[in-house]
């Protein structure tokens, strides 16, 4: 079964930038879909972004221009460049793996000043 540890979070001023690492143990990342959510207090857990296997990307509209999705297959990890961060972005975030049912635990980001 393929483990994935979310790591890089913490607390940044609006504006700031942060990049959070999904690494993935037993299965090569290049393999994937690599999804990031996020899961704000007493929210949803909603669509963050994702890479394919292919490379292709994708993002939801509230990040555009301002997270960047990419993939080490040599580290086996997919990092999450967020910059110009709002309050908004608050959130435990988390990645997963083709949209199925593995989890890690998440990384807390917390936007403010």
């Amino acid at each position: 079964q393929v483990q994935l540890v979310e790591s890089g979070g913490g607390l940044v001023q609006p504006g700031g930038p942060l990049r959070l690492s999904c690494a993935t143990s037993g299965k090569s990342v290049g393999m994937y879909t690599v999804v990031w959510y996020r899961q704000a207090p007493e929210k949803q857990r909603k669509f963050v972004a994702h890479i394919t296997n292919a490379g292709s990307t994708n993002y939801a509209d509230s990040v555009k221009g301002r997270f960047t999705i990419s993939r080490d297959n040599a580290k086996n990890t997919v990092y999450l460049q967020m910059n110009s961060l709002k309050p908004e972005d608050t959130a435990v975030y988390y990645c997963n793996l083709n949209y199925g049912p593995n989890w890690g635990r998440g990384t807390q980001v917390t936007v403010s000043s």
